[in-house]
């Protein structure tokens, strides 16, 4: 049985202040879950402050991006190894990187093979834009975006990874994909490919989230689904008590 796990991505909000009352609020609200492994991934400015705020709760930390270096002359990007201090999570791929900073499958995969090198574990960010789904092109978008990210990667490793699957239409824009529909989505053009990849049973022990207008009456439609492995949540992750009422929907 995988475990679901449902994560944060808070996106470019909340000052330090800000990040440090919604972790405190969060933390309170999911004291009492289990069964979910929950993920906080707030700016790089928060990481610390947020990682002090959880203290011992068991809640996760990531990132919502890195660079594939160490260190070097790369002013601005924050590197693996500097992550690796601060938290075990790092969000990749995210259609808004890719679409509003030219990220690229290629890059996609030489972040997370450093990620994983530095013990990090990658959330890989797929799917595709509304006129690819609108053309019938979503089974190979959303293929060829897994292949590519996992490319070179080994079973040990690819076992570790969380895919995310957002469909770039449903994100920010309150239409969500339907729960039946993702499940199919998730089982032919992600689990499918690992399994072509790296065999079923790899294939089987990987999660994959959904993301995309996920809300605290939608959630446990998804979570139903067998290949819905819990969701990476933008907009309904500010706020403790959405946040917490997704997590808890997820177990329902």
């Amino acid at each position: 049985m995988r475990t679901p796990i449902v994560a944060a991505n808070w996106k470019m909000h909340k000052t330090i202040a800000e990040a440090v009352e919604l972790t405190r609020a969060v933390r309170k609200a999911v004291a009492d879950v289990t069964g979910c492994e929950v993920v906080l991934c707030p700016p790089f400015t928060a990481l610390s402050a947020v990682r002090e705020a959880l203290g011992p709760a068991r809640i996760g930390l990531g990132a919502q991006n890195m660079y594939f270096e160490e260190q070097g002359a790369f002013t601005g990007e924050i590197s693996p190894l500097m992550l690796a201090e601060l938290c075990q999570f790092v969000i990749l791929g995210h259609s808004e990187r890719r679409q509003l900073f030219g990220e690229t499958d290629a890059g996609v995969n030489r972040k997370a093979k450093a990620a994983l090198a530095h013990h990090l574990t990658p959330i890989i960010c797929v799917g595709e834009a509304l006129e690819q789904n609108r053309a019938g092109q979503t089974a190979a978008v959303v293929g060829s975006q897994v292949r590519a990210a996992f490319d070179g990667i080994s079973r040990d490793d690819a076992a570790r990874v969380v895919v995310a699957y957002e469909p770039i239409w449903a994100i920010g824009t309150g239409l969500a994909a339907e729960p039946a529909e993702v499940n199919t989505i998730i089982g032919v053009s992600i689990r499918g490919v690992l399994a072509e990849l790296y065999g079923e049973t790899t294939a089987q022990a990987v999660r994959v989230q959904y993301g995309g207008s996920v809300k605290p009456d939608n959630m446990a439609d998804f979570a139903r689904m067998p290949e819905i492995d819990g969701a990476l949540v933008g907009g309904a992750s500010l706020k403790a008590d959405s946040f917490a009422a997704i997590v808890k929907a997820t177990l329902a």
